[in-house]
């Protein structure tokens, strides 16, 4: 049975998703902050149970419908009990984020959406154009390589490196699809946000998080951040990311020097961690995800052709609506902070089109895009920054971009400053004083973002 909050009088159902090796506890902060700022006879809170654990190994695919299951299993037991569900509301954490849009698409599919009213749609540090490291040196090629091998099909559809049923596509690029039931299902919700962290998230880089082409946060020292008022220096001013530079000193050479050995010196513990731990705990984990990767292909063919076809087979609905044959640990965020990215330049030896051609081609292949109203067009940092440079992404990744742009969310960088485990921070995934930061951005997301 699925983790329910619920209340005979309240009218709003919201499901909250965790994310990779998650279970519903990461989500208690989040489900304490709904209930108090909306008490429970206006709200039921749902966070699904079926992915919990290793079981998050399966795939986007197979968690999104185990969580479209546990969502229709408690609007039929809610009704049974008399109790009239008329909105709806859905927010995914991590790759909870990705599972999260996949039930999306399968809820407007199948006519849910038609029946409730869509209102908040959020993710937290969710890796919407995957993981793949944007470096095109050999360090890059061996992690971009490595990364999908560690855990079974999630690995290979964050990778991007899979082909979705009969497809030929990656998973993460028909999600994106402007055409898919995906993207329609999202445009129909009310209030759409993302949140990502500017820094120390080892898991889902900033570029990922809020899908955008360039990260204008990689030198904090040398960038005059806008925040919003009123939420204590966390959240960033989704309008305008950057003010310009406060004039300064120009730093003598030996306080030069200073600061950079104080900054080694204080990074030296968890290198030293790291340098010792790392090569015992990369053995085991791997280990592990061998065992966990072969337990997951199986629980994946019982799903699909096993005992679970005749419960979820329903649920294989046509994936475009134009064209029904178009859809880590500690260990591994360290590995994946370790990758600098590498940027495009319009004479790329590696690269066969510039960034100009990438994005005619996009514009080519979005027959559908529509115009954006004024609240939904892209951040004046993105567009009126040309110092810096675009990722190396790839094409695929590029065209999830415009096309999640083209949605209308609204973006919201979050620094958090206090602790290191950023990732796990924005959420307060761990009761502990550190990770209270998070709470200013649980705070700005039910003043902002949440509507009732």
């Amino acid at each position: 049975m699925a983790n329910t909050e619920s209340s005979s009088k309240a009218h709003h159902l919201c499901v909250l998703v965790h994310g990779l090796w998650g279970n519903p506890s990461h989500l208690d902060y989040m489900v304490a902050a709904l209930k108090e700022r909306h008490g429970e006879d206006n709200i039921h809170i749902l966070c699904p149970e079926g992915n919990s654990g290793n079981f998050t190994y399966d795939g986007v695919e197979v968690g999104g419908e185990r969580v479209v299951h546990e969502v229709e299993e408690t609007l039929q037991r809610l009704e049974k009990q008399g109790q009239k569900t008329t909105k709806l509301s859905i927010v995914g954490y991590s790759l909870g984020g990705l599972v999260a849009r996949y039930a999306v698409g399968l809820l407007h599919a199948n006519g849910l959406l038609d029946k409730v009213q869509p209102m908040n749609f959020t993710t937290f540090a969710s890796p919407h154009v995957g993981v793949r490291t944007p470096n095109k040196g050999v360090g890059g090629h061996i992690w971009n390589g490595l990364g999908p091998r560690l855990v079974s099909m999630s690995g290979q559809q964050l990778f991007m490196v899979d082909s979705f049923r009969d497809t030929g596509r990656p998973l993460l690029s028909l999600l994106a699809d402007p055409e898919s039931i995906f993207i329609q299902g999202l445009k129909r919700f009310q209030n759409k946000s993302v949140y990502g962290n500017v820094v120390n998230d080892r898991t889902t880089a900033f570029y990922s998080t809020l899908f955008t082409k360039t990260d204008p946060f990689r030198n904090l020292d040398d960038i005059n951040i806008n925040y919003v008022e009123g939420y204590d220096q966390v959240i960033v001013n989704p309008d305008k990311f950057l003010l310009p530079l406060e004039p300064k000193e120009p730093e003598s050479c030996a306080s030069e020097k200073w600061r950079r050995f104080k900054l080694f010196a204080e990074n030296m513990p968890f290198y030293l961690l790291v340098m010792l731990l790392l090569p015992p705990a990369a053995a085991v984990f791997c280990i592990n995800s061998g065992v966990q990767t072969l337990r997951s292909q199986k629980r994946i063919r019982l799903h699909l052709e096993g005992t679970g076809r005749a419960l979820f087979g329903k649920y294989k609905v046509p994936l475009l609506v134009q064209d029904v044959q178009h859809v880590m640990d500690e260990v591994v965020e360290s590995a994946n902070a370790r990758q600098e990215p590498d940027y495009l330049s319009s004479s790329d030896p590696e690269t066969s089109d510039s960034s100009e051609n990438i994005a005619r081609k996009s514009m080519k292949r979005n027959k559908t895009k529509t115009r954006l109203s004024a609240k939904f067009k892209r951040s004046d940092t993105e567009k009126s920054t040309p110092e810096f440079s675009t990722l190396a992404l790839t094409s695929d990744q590029f065209d999830i971009i415009d096309s999640l742009n083209d949605v209308g969310f609204r973006k919201y960088p979050v620094y958090i400053h206090n602790h290191r485990h950023s990732h796990a921070a924005i959420i307060v995934r761990i009761q502990k004083n550190a990770f209270d930061e998070g709470k200013t951005v649980m705070k700005h997301w039910l003043d902002n973002e949440f509507a009732i």
